[in-house]
């Protein structure tokens, strides 16, 4: 089970990225581009919901790359990833953040870090990233 302070760390350790407030909530972006915040759900959205159980527990919105990634998460990790109709037609899922282990929520801050960071800061990290031997291996001499 993550909370909003793996959130915080996980965000934090990503290059140029800045805690914030929108709407009264916390949020983390890169450059002037939020991309990942918290996210409870509202009135309104427990409305449209209906009689859809609402998910428990706490909940971030993470930017991904597209509508075609946002798909593709909700619909094969229905347990983790969901939206809302707030959400429609932007390219944001909501996170379970009871529901997603360490390793996972990593992935999908970054991703959504890299969604959203300008090209030449992400694809400097891309680089600096590939150029790092895997956590265990020995260095190559």
């Amino acid at each position: 089970m993550a909370t909003l302070e793996d959130v915080r760390r996980l965000a934090l350790a990503l290059p140029e990225t800045s805690e914030g407030e929108r709407w009264g909530k916390i949020s983390w972006s890169v450059g002037k581009n939020a991309f990942v915040w918290e996210r409870p759900l509202t009135k309104a959205d427990l409305k449209r919901l209906g009689d859809e159980p609402p998910p428990e527990g706490p909940l971030v919105a993470v930017s991904v790359a597209d509508l075609d990634t946002k798909d593709f998460l909700v619909t094969e990790e229905p347990d983790v990833f969901f939206t809302i109709a707030h959400f429609n037609g932007f390219a944001a899922v909501l996170v379970r953040l009871d529901r997603i282990g360490e390793d996972r929520l990593e992935e999908a801050v970054t991703d959504g870090w890299l969604a959203r960071a300008p090209k030449r800061v992400a694809a400097d990290f891309l680089a600096e990233r590939s150029a790092d031997p895997p956590a265990g291996d020995p260095p190559l001499t």
